[in-house]
């Protein structure tokens, strides 16, 4: 299926300078017309009034060019370098030979490259344009555009998909983020309030989404894996383990999102593909390359020819998006493949990118937690849980185990908590006594186990080490 978009003359852009919060040096006046009245919050969060101003000049949903680049990146610039498909800044601004929404927003915006690339607020700004620009293209009139729902298109040509179910998949997921709300702490805080949408998904409607709930094309070599294969120029066919005996699995981090990355291996320009990726927010996995297949992951002929090739949603120097629901069910996919293959479940024979010969990349870089990964490979599968006691009043938690760590949420007084797994860290005397134990509630969440009641004196048996 081919995806159409109805096409016409854009309509001009019409709005008034934009104002630059986030220390873009002066730039080109994108276009003439009255000045915009400067948001309420400015002071308070330059970012929300990058997105307030850019949303106005263009007559843009506000909340959905939030949920857009929360989606591409979590709103995080990484410093200007670009994801692993050529995507720039935290709208994922793009420059590769297939999408080009990084020459489009220069171009109708006026601003500089570098700019688009490296300013928060300009590569707001051109996303916004460019998507407005889509609608325009898709025949959306002024009162169309104050229905979230009818910018359905514009978000899936935004997101340069090919294969229709990706299409869907990328559309859905911005909208599926519109629908349940998030706060981004990024550089200031940003809010996108839930609420009731409904996508106008046109052709497709007809589409089913990659591996919601039993729909869509399933994997036949991994039954919970979606199927949405890799351009046949991205890969080896092969007839593994015949031609060549499998000894590794290679973890690899997306440095793009899910849906991004999955179609980026459908690219005849990538170059690149990898057997599995899987989604941070609830570990959900499609597969590109069948496993006899030989993924171009690893930048080793020899290494890809022996291993399967696992992608991980989010970036490495964001901790963030390695989630539990993404470590348990990729560490899953792992045991299974050890099993199958005969891969012994360690260290030498499951590695990371950086650990292959003369890799050029540093994935899954420091955030990734081996030692809890490792104890999933290997059955060390265990949830604890514990009642919180503080004789009254809530207790901290912290984003990482000790008392130095910052304060991200309390949890009341006999209150059930279940815990993923437990650290070593700052000593607290608590109810229970003294201890050094602290339990992992939730990601980048922890609690003292001085305050828990859970059963045991130390350590839970069978709960892993975080």
């Amino acid at each position: 299926m081919r995806l159409r978009f109805p096409l016409r003359r854009p309509n001009r852009l019409v709005g008034a300078t934009l104002i630059l919060t986030l220390g873009l040096s002066a730039q080109p006046a994108l276009a003439a017309g009255p000045a915009l009245a400067a948001p309420a919050d400015a002071a308070a969060s330059p970012l929300t009034a990058a997105f307030d101003t850019a949303a106005a000049r263009y007559d843009v949903p506000r909340d959905l060019l939030v949920a857009l680049g929360y989606a591409e990146t979590r709103l995080d610039g990484h410093g200007g370098a670009p994801s692993a498909s050529g995507g720039y800044g935290l709208m994922h601004l793009t420059s590769n030979p297939s999408t080009h929404t990084l020459d489009e927003a220069a171009r109708l915006t006026g601003l500089g490259h570098a700019a688009l690339r490296t300013d928060a607020a300009a590569n707001i700004s051109g996303a916004a344009a460019v998507l407005r620009s889509y609608a325009d293209r898709a025949g959306l009139t002024a009162a169309d555009r104050k229905d979230v729902g009818r910018w359905y298109g514009a978000v899936v040509r935004y997101g340069g998909a090919t294969s229709p179910p990706v299409a869907r998949l990328y559309a859905d997921t911005v909208y599926d983020l519109l629908a349940t709300g998030f706060t981004a702490n990024p550089a200031g805080t940003v809010t996108v309030t839930g609420r009731p949408v409904a996508p106008q998904r046109g052709e497709l409607a007809r589409v089913a989404a990659l591996g919601t709930g039993g729909v869509g094309t399933m994997s036949t070599d991994y039954g919970p894996a979606a199927w949405a294969p890799a351009y046949s120029g991205n890969y080896t066919v092969a007839n593994r383990p015949t031609d060549y005996r499998i000894n590794y699995v290679v973890i690899h981090v997306t440095q793009g999102s899910y849906a991004g990355s999955i179609s980026w291996f459908q690219n005849p320009s990538a170059r690149v593909s990898a057997h599995y990726t899987f989604r941070s927010s609830d570990g959900a996995v499609t597969q590109s390359v069948r496993e006899k297949d030989i993924a171009w992951h690893a930048g080793n002929w020899t290494y890809n020819t022996q291993s399967i090739g696992i992608e991980h949603e989010g970036y490495v120097d964001d901790a963030s998006w390695f989630t539990d629901a993404m470590y348990r069910a990729s560490a899953a996919l792992t045991r299974n493949l050890a099993n199958k293959y005969g891969i012994p479940k360690d260290r030498n024979h499951i590695i990371g990118h950086i650990e292959v010969p003369g890799a050029t990349h540093t994935d899954p870089g420091p955030n990734w937690n081996w030692t809890y990964y490792m104890q999933l490979v290997n059955g060390v599968t265990g949830i604890g849980s514990g009642t919180v006691h503080t004789s009254g009043g809530n207790l901290n938690v912290r984003s990482g185990p000790g008392t130095s760590y910052a304060v991200v949420g309390s949890v009341a007084d006999g209150a059930t908590v279940s815990i993923y797994c437990q650290a070593i860290g700052t000593s607290v005397t608590g109810t229970y006594g003294t201890s050094n134990i602290w339990n992992r509630i939730g990601t980048n969440r922890y609690v003292s186990d001085a305050y828990v009641l859970t059963g045991y004196s130390g350590f839970i048996p069978n709960v892993p080490r975080c």
